[in-house]
């Protein structure tokens, strides 16, 4: 674990969303923090090599702009490390995490289009000869991460359904992109542009377009949630009937300590549990005692849960949502 200076803390705490979206962002935000254009640049990259940021950027909803998923493989213990390494070597998979259940190592697989995602499931269960559980998202009630992290948590506004009328053709290229993440200079967009054959003014235009209609879900700086601190990280999942989830799902992601709640499909007599949510922690018992607060919910009244601790992150990156040969 790494400490933040009192800079570095307000430039995680305030810019994890609502980068400024105009030809400077850097500057926009030294104006905010009091210091040089300069300066942010320098802390941003030395925060990214650090590993304590993944990259300033965008993250997109799930099945908007590509296709995504949440995989889990029961794996002996004694192949964790091979099982791991496999799973990794999927371009799509984003993020790969080991929790504390006889489901143990759990991903997110993504791809353009939802072959590919399907594809990329089998090469992992052929692969590694385990079972693939596959559990798509059915419905979002915060996707959001990004979470301040000191003072008082602020629950991001929702939204019900994203506008998929709002995407253009070219977008994917710039979403991508955004997904890997911007360069660090004074003029990103610019250089974004020149990568996908567009002015700057129309990433510019095209990003706001998109966060606007829900397709981008916020673009700000990416953290490691772990490396700062946040090392006690749980998803807690939750049996309720099919009329009973919505209520649920919207009560836990106005609960503070809550980072995310949504929906996913349930698997007959392997995965009952069809309502996840996440809960990051600074330490076990901060965790639980979230936990306790969600379990007192009344929408949560009589609800199975289990609760899975991460315990190692083996991989976190962008989400694949465009090929350049695919453009070709």
């Amino acid at each position: 674990m790494q400490r933040l200076d009192v800079l570095d803390q307000r430039l995680l705490d305030e810019f994890q969303r609502d980068l400024p979206l105009v030809e400077r962002p850097f500057a926009a935000m030294s104006e905010s923090l009091g210091i040089e254009e300069s300066a942010v640049i320098a802390r941003l990259a030395a925060l990214q090599a650090g590993g304590m940021v993944t990259r300033v950027g965008a993250t997109v909803r799930p099945n908007t702009a590509g296709a995504s998923t949440l995989a889990a493989i029961s794996v002996p213990e004694c192949r964790i490390e091979e099982v791991a390494a496999i799973i990794g070597e999927e371009p799509g998979v984003n993020h790969s995490y080991l929790r504390e259940d006889d489901w143990n190592l759990w991903f997110v697989a993504t791809a353009p289009g939802a072959s590919e995602l399907a594809a990329s499931l089998e090469r992992i269960s052929q692969r590694t000869g385990l079972r693939v559980l596959d559990l798509p998202l059915v419905r979002a009630f915060n996707i959001d991460l990004g979470f301040r992290l000191s003072g008082e948590r602020q629950v991001p506004r929702g939204r019900e359904a994203p506008d998929l009328g709002a995407i253009m053709p070219g977008d994917r290229p710039i979403l991508q992109a955004m997904a890997q993440g911007l360069a660090l200079t004074p003029r990103p967009f610019a250089r974004l542009g020149v990568l996908t054959g567009s002015s700057e003014a129309h990433v510019i235009g095209r990003l706001k377009t998109l966060l606007a209609a829900g397709i981008v879900t916020r673009i700000g700086v990416i953290v490691r949630h772990r490396a700062i601190g946040w090392r006690s990280n749980a998803m807690v999942v939750w049996n309720l009937p099919e009329e009973r989830v919505a209520p649920a799902g919207l009560a836990l992601a106005a609960l503070p300590g809550v980072t995310l709640s949504y929906q996913r499909r349930t698997v007959p007599e392997l995965w009952p549990y069809g309502l996840f949510s996440m809960i990051h922690g600074r330490s076990r018992a901060e965790a639980l005692d979230v936990l306790g607060k969600a379990v007192a919910l009344p929408e949560l009244e009589g609800a199975g849960h289990r609760i899975l601790f991460s315990t190692r992150c083996f991989k976190q990156t962008g989400a694949l949502l465009h090929r350049a040969e695919a453009a070709a």
